[in-house]
């Protein structure tokens, strides 16, 4: 979702890119307005830049990078309805080509920004791995989840949107009942799912770690 949003942020702005190049070109401008509604226009666009900003530090009080990505498009909007509303009164007191010049800057800035994002969400999903950190946790809560967990031979952690998907293999004895090697495994599972970075946790249950050709078939 952030990503579509932001590719369709972008795209906008290049759109008003190339209409504020072209109104420039053609010299072409239409800024009359009269003072009631001059008055009209800086209220609003006032009323609403002070809405974006509160509800900009709002959400970013939030972790959710979907509620973050909220904050930063409420700040996106803070600068650029002050930019909008700074050029536009700028054009209609003294030179045309203000409004359509900061039109050209807001572009830019919009095309900068949320390219930016697509770039940062972008390697979120294309599963790299987690940091050394995050899987040195991930062995010491598996390692101390069960007395009877012999050997852990695999602890994969990689990327999935903002959060991560875990794989482990843990190695219990070979004569352990099914029932209560089925119980460690799930409790294991639940354990890493309740941990905050961790979208989805899978856990393997084996009674050795030389990984014989147990299904290789001549």
């Amino acid at each position: 979702g952030i990503i579509v949003f932001a590719s369709v942020m972008a795209t906008l702005g290049l759109q008003v890119l190339l209409e504020s190049g072209r109104q420039l070109a053609s010299k072409v401008h239409q800024n009359v307005f009269f003072r009631t509604e001059e008055k009209w226009m800086i209220g609003i666009m006032v009323s609403v830049t002070i809405i974006k900003f509160l509800l900009m530090l709002y959400c970013r009080g939030f972790q959710n990078e979907i509620v973050r990505a909220y904050a930063q498009d409420h700040f996106f909007d803070v600068v650029t309805n002050s930019i909008g509303l700074a050029t536009a009164v700028l054009a209609v007191k003294f030179y045309w080509w203000i409004d359509p010049s900061g039109a050209i800057l807001i572009a830019l800035y919009t095309i900068g920004t949320w390219a930016r994002t697509v770039l940062e969400n972008v390697h979120s999903l294309i599963g790299r791995s987690a940091p050394p950190e995050f899987l040195t946790k991930l062995t010491f809560l598996i390692w101390n989840h069960h007395e009877q967990i012999k050997h852990i031979d695999t602890v994969r952690a990689y990327t999935f949107g903002s959060h991560y998907f875990v794989e482990v293999d843990i190695v219990l004895p070979e004569d352990m009942r099914l029932q209560e090697a089925h119980n460690i495994g799930e409790t294991l599972q639940e354990k890493l799912e309740q941990l905050a970075e961790v979208e989805r946790a899978f856990v393997h249950i084996d009674f050795e770690f030389t990984h014989r050709p147990e299904h290789k078939c001549n």
